[in-house]
């Protein structure tokens, strides 16, 4: 759903996207406690299987993106935006931003006649496969730069591509590359001779991070030319306007533990909670989240509709809500005292979640860079 004003778009939830938030949430209730991501971490799995499977095969969540004649559920990105401020405020270690947001729009911008990309993404849509665009995770929109693989005539792909998200538990990569008539982009099987991945330790365990090193893997072309440019910055675009809501989530989830948690704790016989500095100091973050909310619900307002403003309303919300997610985790740590620094307390998972998706998708020095050109304000 979309504002029908183009001026003046309605960034309000519909009762769909009400429902959907119903059903995402009751099942990472169940299945994605904070004690159960915890334990997970501590498996070496690049991601929950079974939450996947029933956040893709039982919801359809993966395939929100994806027009219903090519396999998918046929809604758009505020349903999309949904979903990820429930898996921010579950902090849920499952490959969503990647496969549903990156590597499904890299797809769209493709010619989706041709087999060749339709195939694949029916797999994404269903989530039977996990997909992910193979550019490192801080790239921003805009940005990506000179490819890093090289193409042979015959698409052999040979190359290193740095701190890939969740390239360790997938079975496509969307590979840009330089081709000899140019800029191209392949898909790659995973599980190809060639393809080698080299599983780092990120901050963020909850997103695991690998480099994808190519040994002449084999390549199937995509798309060529500026066509492939536009589909993996248009990727980038959405997924950056899709984090905001990640990250809103996210600061969520902080500020209503905080409340709660200063409700209960005392001190001198009553709740911490009521003395006026952290007062003071909440009722600011509620101002923050508040604000974050209406930048992260104008950006997948502006993408579902393809407002001629998405880059801006993009660029706004990734410069105003990484900050305030990392800002709003780094208080929840501090105002829980002594446990807020434990394992055991989630508070730490929130914090390198924040710190992690500050720098994903472009920082946000980068995005106020590019919000003023966008806007014609040069710097001082």
């Amino acid at each position: 759903m979309t504002g029908t004003d183009e001026t003046a778009p309605d960034l309000l939830y519909s009762a769909e996207e009400d429902a959907l938030r119903t059903a995402v949430r009751a099942l990472l209730t169940d299945r994605c406690a904070p004690a159960a991501v915890l334990a997970d971490l501590e498996t070496g799995r690049p991601y929950d299987p079974e939450l996947w499977r029933a956040l893709t095969a039982e919801i359809g969540a993966a395939g929100l993106l994806v027009p219903e004649e090519l396999g998918g559920q046929g809604a758009g990105a505020r349903e999309a935006a949904v979903v990820l401020e429930e898996l921010g405020r579950a902090v849920a270690p499952v490959p969503y931003l990647s496969s549903a947001v990156l590597a499904v729009t890299a797809l769209l911008g493709c010619d989706t006649d041709r087999a060749e990309v339709a195939g694949p993404l029916a797999e994404l849509a269903a989530g039977r496969t996990v997909g992910v665009l193979a550019v490192p995770l801080p790239t921003a929109p805009g940005g990506p730069g000179t490819a890093t693989v090289r193409a042979d005539a015959a698409g052999a792909l040979t190359g290193r591509i740095t701190s890939v998200a969740d390239a360790a538990g997938a079975g496509l990569l969307l590979v840009p590359a330089e081709g000899p008539d140019g800029p191209a982009l392949y898909a790659v099987d995973a599980a190809a001779d060639g393809v080698r991945t080299e599983p780092l330790t990120p901050l963020d365990l909850t997103r695991p991070l690998a480099h994808v090193v190519l040994d002449g893997a084999p390549g199937r072309p995509l798309a060529h030319g500026a066509r492939a440019r536009t589909a993996v910055d248009r990727a980038l675009r959405t997924g950056a306007g899709l984090l905001a809501s990640e990250q809103l989530g996210l600061a969520e989830w902080c500020l209503e533990e905080t409340v709660r948690y200063t409700g209960e704790r005392t001190q001198f016989g009553r709740p911490v909670g009521s003395f006026q500095a952290l007062k003071h100091r909440m009722a600011a973050l509620w101002l923050d989240v508040v604000s974050a909310r209406a930048a992260a619900r104008n950006a997948a307002d502006a993408l579902a509709a393809d407002r001629p403003d998405a880059p801006v309303a993009v660029a706004v919300a990734q410069a105003y809500c990484a900050p305030v997610a990392v800002r709003t985790a780094e208080e929840c740590v501090q105002l829980h005292g002594g446990i807020g620094m434990t394992w055991e307390h989630p508070a730490h998972l929130f914090l390198k979640r924040a710190k992690g998706d500050e720098l994903a998708l472009g920082a946000p020095g980068r995005h106020r860079e590019a919000l003023a050109g966008l806007v014609d304000l040069a710097a001082p």
